[in-house]
């Protein structure tokens, strides 16, 4: 597998267009004056799904040719990309078969069950989801849809980062949390194609820094043990989006909890705007002061707003 280029990019903007939506990019004088920047917050919690793993799904179940897309697609996940498979597959009309392990949060089975999705639970071991995903591929045939891992996914993921640079204009730096990369490569691609100018950092939770080792040692670290209210970051770097990482981000920062917990707040209280654990984390990043960005134009993106009510970080 190679990284889409360019083109690739701009042909999955084309593709996407008439399913996704343009999300809008939102900015806060409270924010500004806080951190003495201008910041541009890029609202994929508005997404479809509620997150812009929708982007990468739809480019990768419509670029399947007729003949392909007869038979299906398949993956394994218990997020946000099983959601939007299911959407995805649901708008071209065929089967979208979703491994899930069997402690999956409710709402998310039930969400994955409303998009169409049928459903085939396994045990909660990456080993156990593997090898269910592969009985289900035998099975009906279906085409897998990495998570992250694919350059049809990845191109997709990069309009969420075209888009912000034709919303905001000219951007110093882009804030981008990191978990398996899809996002985090496709934001690299698009500023490094289209706007070489802008840094790209990625930033991840402490208690899952797999990505900031691995790109330290120059090898793909597994994340065995993530202990992270961030659950959409507790992946490991894939075998294409780690050599994308390594090569063109600036830099890869990690962050503390609660500082997670006070970006998420903060953004619910001051924007308005109901986000993730995982979305939070790029403002942690400046919160901690992490990363220099006094007087610059820093591009955050909001990566998705799908919250178990019941379980939020400040009501126990």
């Amino acid at each position: 597998m190679t990284p889409p280029d360019l083109a690739a990019i701009r042909e999955a903007a084309a593709r996407i267009a008439p399913h996704v939506h343009r999300t809008p990019v939102l900015t806060s004088r409270t924010f500004d004056e806080r951190f003495d920047a201008s910041l541009f917050f890029k609202c994929e919690n508005l997404q479809r799904v509620g997150a812009f793993k929708f982007r990468g799904a739809v480019n990768a179940v419509f670029s399947l040719s007729d003949a392909e897309a007869a038979r299906g697609v398949a993956t394994h996940s218990s997020g946000n990309h099983a959601q939007a498979l299911a959407l995805a597959a649901r708008l071209r009309g065929i089967p979208a078969h979703i491994v899930m392990p069997d402690n999956s949060p409710a709402v998310k089975v039930e969400a994955v069950r409303g998009y169409g999705g049928r459903i085939v639970f396994c045990e909660p071991m990456q080993a156990a989801r593997e090898k269910t995903l592969a009985g289900v591929v035998e099975e009906t045939g279906a085409c897998f849809v990495h998570p992250y891992d694919d350059p049809r996914v990845i191109a997709g993921q990069a309009t969420c980062a075209l888009e912000l640079l034709e919303q905001a204009g000219p951007l110093d730096a882009i804030l981008v949390p990191i978990g398996g990369g899809g996002l985090a490569s496709g934001t690299l691609l698009a500023c490094g194609f289209t706007s070489p100018a802008t840094s790209v950092y990625a930033v991840e939770p402490q208690g899952a820094d797999d990505a900031f080792r691995s790109v330290r040692d120059g090898r793909i670290h597994p994340s065995t043990d993530p202990r992270t209210i961030a659950d959409g970051l507790r992946t490991s770097l894939g075998t294409l989006t780690f050599p994308i990482v390594k090569a063109l981000v600036r830099e890869i920062v990690t962050v503390e909890e609660d500082s997670i917990v006070s970006a998420m707040r903060l953004v619910w209280e001051r924007m308005k705007l109901v986000i993730e654990p995982s979305a939070a984390v790029p403002l942690a990043a400046l919160i901690e002061g992490k990363v220099a960005m006094k007087g610059k134009r820093v591009g955050i993106i909001l990566s998705g707003g799908n919250v178990d009510l019941a379980s939020l970080p400040w009501s126990r």
